[in-house]
């Protein structure tokens, strides 16, 4: 799928642009948790 084809997907359909962000969205604060959370670890 060309750019020129997702970005007329997304003019036709506009709550998708929203529904993708807030995906991306979720996505990147799950990951910035997850690591964090891995990267703490309990000394002596």
């Amino acid at each position: 799928m060309s750019d020129s084809e997702i970005a007329a997907y997304l003019a036709e359909h506009p709550k998708m642009t929203g529904v993708l962000f807030t995906t991306l969205l979720a996505l990147s604060q799950a990951q910035a948790a997850a690591a964090s959370h891995g990267s703490t670890c309990g000394g002596p």
